[in-house]
């Protein structure tokens, strides 16, 4: 196929033109649109496909959960649960990495989940989100309930630079 200037194209062919909006193409299936900015409103979708979909009560179910991911997110970076951890190795330095590790490793798994909830754009989920981080900051970390030894490991604790990217 020549498309001038003598160049060939060694056989490959233009691509077809796309679909005009709104036609069911592609063996049956529709198209979705998928919000880039913030709105409001209980249709739409947070991390699976049609979940909740525009049912309310399962919308309100999906913000119970991305709250719960965001208070289950502080407490495993909690100064009080990494402490727990070391403590239950018993001397044993493997054992107490590897169970410090496991929780990590379950954190960054619980944050890029709450990340991609994030993701649906959904006004309400982002303010889901931010209530969990601070009902959970209260509880774990400002040493409202449970061990208030963590809110004084902190203060007296020197705080590392946060890391600079350039």
């Amino acid at each position: 196929m020549d498309m001038g200037g003598g160049h060939g194209m060694g056989g490959m062919a233009m691509a077809p033109p796309p679909s005009p909006p709104g036609a069911h193409g592609g063996g049956g299936m529709r198209m979705r649109y998928t919000h880039m900015t913030f709105f409001w409103g209980k249709d739409s979708e947070i991390l699976f496909a049609g979940w909740p979909g525009a049912r309310g009560g399962m919308y309100a179910l999906a913000l119970v959960a991305v709250f719960a991911l965001a208070f289950l997110l502080e407490f495993l970076g909690s100064r009080g649960l990494d402490a727990r951890l070391h403590k239950a190795g018993g001397g044993r330095p493997v054992a107490a990495g590897a169970a410090r590790a496991a929780v990590h490793t379950l954190r960054m798994g619980v944050a890029y989940l709450l990340m991609l909830a994030l993701m649906s754009f959904n006004g309400g989920v982002l303010l889901v989100a931010v209530a969990g981080h601070a009902a959970g900051f209260l509880a774990f970390r400002a040493g409202l309930f449970g061990d208030r030894r963590a809110q004084v490991e902190d203060a007296g604790k020197e705080q590392l630079a946060p890391a600079a990217c350039c």
